[in-house]
């Protein structure tokens, strides 16, 4: 068993989202992003389907050119191939839920890129 928690110990950085991975299961990998107000996650895709859970604040998530206002609760599911972005309008937490076959390091690129 393991126990981490998405809203404890959360740390922003000045350029860009904080990814941290919580767990990297037998079938999953769970990470937090962490995002100042302004901040862009630019658009990206990934080959396998994700789970995106908007925990705290409020963003737009941009899908294929139509622009989601995600409010705190707020889930999207999202299939592989398919271009998507974030902005955060206040500072922000996004559960991400990839694939075990999906790389956390490809998360991280895509911010530092």
């Amino acid at each position: 068993m393991e126990i981490a928690s998405i809203l404890k110990e959360v740390s922003f950085k000045e350029k860009g989202p904080a990814i941290k991975v919580l767990f990297d299961t037998p079938f999953t990998k769970e990470i937090r992003i962490a995002m100042r107000k302004g901040q862009l996650m630019k658009e990206h895709q990934t080959p396998f389907p994700i789970v995106i859970q908007l925990v705290e604040g409020a963003i737009d998530f941009t899908v294929s050119g139509k622009v989601l206002n995600l409010e705190k609760g707020d889930l999207i599911v999202l299939e592989g191939a398919i271009p998507h972005s974030l902005i955060a309008h206040e500072e922000s937490i996004v559960r991400l839920t990839l694939t075990k076959a999906d790389q956390a390091s490809r998360v991280k690129q895509v911010v530092e890129n």
